[in-house]
């Protein structure tokens, strides 16, 4: 962006600490944030009344969470919380208004973002119908991965179960294939990726689309600018 919009949204921004659990959007409730996550890892969720849940969406340090503001929409029926640790940026509801009337160059790159994010939770879709459990947990942690700091992330064989909408046996099994396959090594609430090559081959046509449109609309056009 340029410095003068960065500027303008700068003073509006203010830095939260996130933990694991804590819920950024609540099903059904008025939205008051917009928050850009710096660090860590939020997932979109969408469930049952009888309380089944699976995840629709993740977001990392490329995005933020509360785009159903972007298109003046209140609340939303899905759930979003934080999967693991980080920080944000949040700026609130009418703050955020304000700044895409105002500044375009900020509402064409938000505008980006949500298509992205669109792509991304239809790619997600297809993955749940059409590939292997092992395909979509090698797409997921590729997507964890994407969002860290680092080889390493906490997350727990249970969590994974949730977020795949699979049977945590199912899980287990699956991770110790990739371990097999050399391309992670799991502990405890851990998992180190060691081989991510291998990991993209393995979850083949299932990752890569909304990640190269990303690159394309956003990343690439950061750099020229």
């Amino acid at each position: 962006m340029h410095p003068d919009d960065y500027a303008a949204i700068e003073t509006v921004l203010e830095p939260v600490t996130l933990k694991r659990k804590d819920v950024l959007i609540q099903p059904g409730q008025p939205l008051t944030h917009m928050r850009f996550i710096e660090s860590g890892v939020a997932s979109v969720v969408v469930g049952t009344r009888e309380g089944r849940r699976i995840e629709v969406g993740i977001i990392g340090s490329e995005g933020a969470s509360g785009l159903p503001l972007l298109f003046d929409v209140e609340s939303t029926p899905h759930e979003t919380f934080m999967q693991i640790d980080g920080e944000a940026l949040q700026v609130d509801k009418a703050s955020f208004r304000n700044l895409v009337e105002e500044r375009p160059a900020f509402r064409k790159l938000m505008m980006r973002y949500a298509h992205i994010f669109q792509l991304l939770t239809a790619q997600t879709a297809l993955s749940h119908g059409s590939y292997t459990l092992e395909e979509r947990l090698a797409r997921w942690l590729l997507m964890c991965h994407d969002r860290v700091s680092g080889d390493e992330f906490p997350i727990t064989h249970e969590f994974l179960s949730v977020m795949l909408g699979v049977h945590r046996p199912g899980v287990t099994t699956t991770i110790h294939i990739l371990e097999g396959a050399g391309t992670v090594r799991a502990r405890r609430s851990h998992i180190e990726i060691v081989n991510r090559d291998k990991l993209k081959l393995i979850a083949g046509e299932s990752y890569g689309i909304p990640e190269a449109e990303y690159r394309r609309l956003i990343a690439e056009d950061a750099a020229e600018g």
